[in-house]
Parts: C-alpha cells; sequence; structure tokens
C-alpha cells in the first residue's frame, strides 16, 4: 500500500488532503438531504477543514485533532475506498481493529516522522489511546451532524467497554497526601551552592505550588501572566483561558500569593503582581520576566521533581517511589482534585476550580467514602461476620 503525501504541518496547511473527486464525499451516502446547511462545505475535506477552524486557537488541540482526522479520511479512502461521509457503523468496527494493528506503511519504521512521506503511526495504539482517537472522530462526526452536513454519526452506536466503560471508577492517577509531601519535602533538600542552582530551586519549588493549589493543565501554567492574579472583595483569584479559549477563574490562598511573591522577590520583582505588567506567571529557564516557560519545559521540570523524588524514596517505600516516577503534570491536577474533595470542599465548587462541563467528570475525585466503605469492610482481624449471619 502506498500511502499519499501528507505535507507537513502549518498553520496554512490546516488539513494537507488532496481527494480524487470520487472520494471527496460530495456524494457520500451518509450526506444530509434536504436540510439545512450550516457551514459552506461540498466536501469532506472542506467540512473537516471548517471543523478543525474551531480549534484555532489551541494549538495542541489542533495538531491531535488533525492527526485523527488525516489518518482516518487516509483509511477510508485508500484502504476501503470509500470517503468518510459513506462510512457506517460496520466500518467503523474495522477502523477499531486497525488502530490497534497498523501495517505497512502505515507504521513502517524506515519512514521518517516529519515530511510529506512521514508514518503516520509508531505502532499499535493501546486501548486507551484507540478510545482516544475514536473520542475525537466522534465529536467530529457530531459536529458535522449538527453543521447539516452528516445525517447521522455511526459512533453514536458505539457500545461503551474497556476504557469507556471504566470512566465512572476512581481516578488513580493522583498522589495521595503522604507522596505530595514528600515531594514538597525532598524539593527543600536540592542543593543550593550556586546561582543557577538558586535560581532552579526556586522555579521548581513555586511551579509545583502553583500546579497543585490552582489545577491548572501543564498548557495553561505555561502561558499564566502575573497580571492574571487579581483581587476581588480582598479574596485572590487566577483568570485562565483553558482548552478551547473557555476562561475561568480559580480561587488563590494567600499561602500561594507568599510563595508567588517569594518566586517574584528573588527575580527582582516586588512581591505583589499588577494588572498591568507583562511578567511571566513562571519564568523562562533564564529568569527573563517577559518570557514563559514552553509547556514542554514545565513537563519535564516536574518530571524531573517527581524523578528526585522518587530516588530518596526508593530505599524505604519502593512502591511509593515506582508512583512518583509514573507521575507526570496532570497527576497534580488530579490531586488538586482529590485533595480538595478529601477536605470536604462542595463538588460544585471543585468543579468549577478544575473547569469540568460536567460534574459527572469530578465525582471521580471523590475517595472519601471508598475509603471508609474499604474500611469497614475489611476488618483488621478479617473478621466481617456477625451473630445470626
Amino acid at each position: 500500500m502506498n500511502l499519499p503525501p501528507v505535507a507537513p504541518e502549518s498553520p496554512e496547511s490546516v488539513l494537507p488532503i488532496a481527494l480524487p473527486a470520487a472520494l471527496d464525499g460530495r456524494d457520500g451516502t451518509n450526506r444530509a438531504r434536504g436540510g439545512h446547511l450550516q457551514i459552506v462545505a461540498d466536501s469532506d475535506v472542506e467540512a473537516v477543514r471548517l471543523w478543525l477552524a474551531e480549534y484555532a486557537g489551541s494549538p495542541h488541540t489542533l495538531r491531535s485533532y488533525r492527526k485523527e482526522a488525516v489518518r482516518l479520511v487516509l483509511w477510508a479512502t485508500r484502504t476501503l475506498g470509500k470517503p468518510l461521509s459513506s462510512l457506517t457503523r460496520e466500518d467503523f468496527l474495522l477502523y477499531e481493529q486497525f488502530l490497534a494493528a497498523p501495517t505497512g506503511d502505515w507504521a513502517d519504521p524506515m519512514r521518517p516522522r516529519r515530511g510529506g512521506t512521514r508514518r503516520l503511526f509508531d505502532g499499535p495504539l493501546s486501548e486507551r489511546s484507540r478510545h482516544q482517537a475514536l473520542g475525537i472522530v466522534s465529536g467530529l462526526l457530531s459536529y458535522l451532524v449538527s453543521a447539516g452536513y452528516l445525517a447521522g454519526n455511526p459512533l453514536a452506536l458505539r457500545r461503551r467497554t474497556g476504557a469507556a466503560a471504566r470512566r465512572t471508577r476512581r481516578v488513580e492517577r493522583y498522589l495521595d497526601h503522604a507522596l505530595w509531601d514528600h515531594v514538597l519535602a525532598s524539593v527543600e533538600q536540592w542543593p543550593r551552592h550556586t546561582a543557577r542552582d538558586h535560581q532552579h530551586y526556586e522555579r521548581c519549588r513555586w511551579l509545583i505550588r502553583l500546579l497543585y493549589h490552582t489545577g491548572l493543565r501543564v498548557s495553561e501554567a505555561a502561558h499564566a501572566k502575573a497580571a492574571d492574579f487579581y483581587q476581588r472583595r480582598g479574596n485572590w483569584w487566577l483568570h485562565v483561558l483553558g482548552k478551547g479559549g473557555a476562561e475561568g477563574e480559580v480561587p488563590v490562598s494567600a499561602a500561594l500569593m507568599a510563595d508567588f511573591a517569594r518566586y517574584r522577590v528573588f527575580h527582582g520583582l516586588p512581591p505583589t503582581p499588577s494588572g498591568s505588567e507583562r511578567a511571566a506567571a513562571v519564568m523562562s529557564v533564564t529568569g527573563d520576566p517577559q518570557r514563559h516557560l514552553t509547556p514542554a519545559a514545565v513537563y519535564l521540570i516536574v518530571k524531573e521533581m517527581f524523578r528526585r523524588a522518587a530516588d530518596m524514596l526508593a530505599p524505604t517505600d519502593p512502591a511509593g517511589a515506582a508512583t512518583l516516577r509514573r507521575a507526570s503534570t496532570h497527576w497534580l491536577r488530579h490531586s488538586a482534585a482529590s485533595h480538595q474533595a478529601d477536605a470536604g470542599t462542595d463538588l460544585r465548587f471543585i468543579q468549577k476550580n478544575m473547569r469540568h462541563a460536567s460534574i459527572q467528570t469530578t465525582g471521580i475525585y471523590l475517595h472519601a467514602e471508598d475509603d471508609q466503605r474499604h474500611a469497614e469492610t475489611v476488618r483488621e482481624d478479617g473478621d466481617t461476620s456477625r451473630p445470626g449471619s
């Protein structure tokens, strides 16, 4: 199988695919007929480009969504000989099998990772990655149905199994209170013999507290500005520009503002941020107030903190050290929500703090009831029997 060239990613090429007329979707069997079209699109590629344009303000989301759109359109046209707008539920069953085992040129390690002839897979997708890919594709199809372009979404019929069915389970990728305390204590033991060491220590000390106490996503923390911190009725808040350009407000404690003041004073700035300054909330590695850390840098710095904390813990708690080595930036967001729930914070407030669209998503952080049920079910002596049972 020879895949068609895929142009390099660029702002000018939202969806770098050209299809023959017979496969462009103008006559797709799932095209909506007779309704009022909400978008100006005659072909599948044009319609997908309009969907992707909705995410132009979120580069990371756009890149991820475009990757899945390219994979699906090329698979449908090259493997099945069908346009996107003719795919059925049966076709998507085949596609899910394909994602679990892409073959040939799709995952050829001899092909470059970038460029017009790049491979589109590094190998089989895990169950979780397949679920994510199909979720993105389902979002695309639902958009096209709402736009009056498609008659229906075949993936709406998909049975919730595996990772999808387990979404209601309690979140597991978080640090318990003991591990979180260990991470904080381990950072305090870092050497600060040189100016560079000291700067790195202050940056890490502030960054991990910012991520945990605000529950920010990595990209949100990387792009946060000092001016995003503001006071209302004597309380500090943080304005957040989140996924898809959604705005939110996160409460900020006096303790976190004290940590922010310490970080700013270290870099020669006034302790309290003002609404007019342009300084970054987390400055670049060189300490330039006008430059932000990149999301990749934030991720790597946090991974380093977890690794160093794990190395210190390994001799006395190998299991805890293994958990820390798996942890990443998003674990801090999960930890924030879990610890707020443990403290009895109203679920509605946690939903607003995490900026979840659904309170059902927030519900996966409620661990206290599970802990109580486990403690009362599994007693220390192992005897759960009752008289007369």
